[in-house]
């Protein structure tokens, strides 16, 4: 009798179990398109033994917990790509923005020392400089005729606009990636809050039972990936800590400097304009990933850089036409301008303009000169602001960022594939896969049948053992 009672308490046990192998792979199906869900598992055993004359014998399988399937090395290797994908992502953003700004690019069918304007812009400096230099070749052709020099003064204001204006573009763009850096910074201070909220979350769940949080660690885990976007940091277990962990990052010598520690955030970020900081009083972090990063390089690196040639460029052709125009008496730029990159003299209009320093009105020396600065070349040196030509100069200038572009280019392309073979990987672990579920789902039905067929024939038997106990 009491061996019948027994087998139909394991049976019923069986049940239960197999019920639940149903509902996790119920669950682990229902998720499948969800990216952010690791896929769940059963594991059934027996708690306890009992001691009886055949020997140890088990008391019933049952559901000893339902663990998730992840791999905690591949989510970190997932969260490490994500963080350098971003900081090339935000540099490809920003040398491409500059690109328009500038609104140039090298013509390899013409001279190596051709610029020509992108077709989709009209601001160029490279046609600004080959139209001003060819016009005071056209007045030294008709120094008397008043269209020429007509023509001359418009290119020479529209030359000065294109210069002032792209470097205004350009400082607007900086402008612009050091707001994009402050918001992305508060955004990382936000998921730093929610990874702190999500640990004290876990804890109370897995106090006393451990592992058991699994929907909670997967937020967080969605968490730890959004945050690499923005920097680049390391996720580690607390031991003792009830399935919390610390998010670290490293400062400027190359020292742990700890963002999250299980529910609070003592590593805050700040940004004061110049660099990341963490921590109070602020800790200058080391970061090497992360778009906040890549914002910074690109705007502190390239674009600073394109605005600091310019400037030379601006500087030469300043002084440069000055030095041939000078022999007039009178200056053609403004040195230095009183604001921008160039500018005209003041006391240069259609009157005072010359081509030549002589009392003869036809001679066109001074013309031809400052045509030459156009075609000389200059030395830094010899205490100029560039080497080269002008032209040659900017063509650098431009290819420079143009091949900054195409390297990044090529960089991120070798990153995204790197990122995605990473979480291709994680995902064979921890995705969710139709055909096993299916099996899975399959497997605990027949199983769950098999339970039920127990126990309906244990139920007969003791039917049929009461009722002719009681003939």
């Amino acid at each position: 009798m009491s061996g019948l009672i027994g087998n139909l308490l394991q049976a019923t046990k069986a049940l239960g179990a197999q019920q639940a192998g149903v509902e996790v792979a119920g669950r682990n199906l229902a998720n499948i398109n969800n990216p952010a869900y690791a896929r769940q598992r059963i594991e059934l055993g027996d708690r306890v033994n009992v001691d009886t004359k055949l020997g140890p014998i088990g008391n019933g399988v049952e559901v000893l917990a339902v663990k998730q399937i992840r791999d905690q090395f591949l989510d970190a290797a997932v969260t490490r790509e994500a963080a350098q994908t971003g900081l090339l992502q935000a540099q490809q953003s920003g040398l491409q923005r500059a690109q328009t700004a500038l609104g140039e690019r090298v013509d390899r069918s013409l001279d190596s020392a051709s610029i020509a304007t992108a077709a989709s812009s009209t601001n160029g400096i490279g046609a600004g400089l080959n139209d001003f230099f060819n016009a005071f070749d056209e007045l030294a052709a008709s120094p008397l005729d008043a269209g020429a020099k007509q023509v001359l003064l418009q290119k020479a204001d529209t030359l000065v606009n294109k210069f002032n204006v792209t470097d205004q573009r350009l400082i607007a763009l900086q402008s612009d990636l050091t707001e994009e850096v402050r918001v992305g910074t508060d955004k990382a201070n936000s998921l730093l809050k929610q990874i702190a909220d999500l640990n004290g979350e876990i804890q109370k769940f897995e106090i006393s039972n451990p592992s058991s949080a699994l929907n909670l660690r997967d937020q967080r885990q969605t968490r730890l990936e959004e945050l690499s976007k923005y920097i680049d940091f390391t996720a580690r277990d607390i031991p003792g800590g009830f399935g919390q962990i610390q998010v670290v990052a490293k400062d400027s010598v190359g020292a742990d400097l700890t963002l999250v520690d299980k529910v609070s955030v003592p590593g805050a970020l700040s940004f004061n304009g110049t660099q990341i900081s963490a921590g109070t009083p602020p800790i200058p972090l080391g970061l090497q990933g992360g778009v906040l990063k890549g914002q910074l390089l690109v705007r502190d690196g390239a674009i600073q850089q394109l605005r600091d040639d310019l400037k030379r460029t601006a500087d030469q052709v300043a002084l440069g036409v000055n030095a041939a125009y000078g022999a007039t008496g009178s200056n053609f730029f403004q040195v230095p301008p009183a604001s921008g990159l160039l500018a005209l003299d003041p006391t240069l209009s259609f009157t005072t303009l010359k081509a030549t320093a002589t009392a003869d009105a036809g001679a066109n020396e001074v013309a031809l000169a400052v045509a030459d600065i156009g075609r000389s070349t200059f030395s830094t040196g010899a205490g100029d602001s560039i080497d080269g030509t002008i032209s040659g100069f900017f063509t650098k200038t431009v290819s420079g960022l143009g091949e900054s572009l195409n390297g990044t280019n090529t960089q991120l392309d070798d990153q995204q594939l790197i990122e995605e073979m990473t979480t291709r990987n994680r995902d064979s672990v921890s995705s969710v896969s139709l055909d096993e579920e299916m099996a899975d789902l399959m497997k605990f039905q027949r199983s769950y049948q098999a339970s039920a067929r127990v126990v309906r024939v244990i139920d007969e038997m003791l039917d049929g053992l009461i009722n002719n106990m009681l003939r």
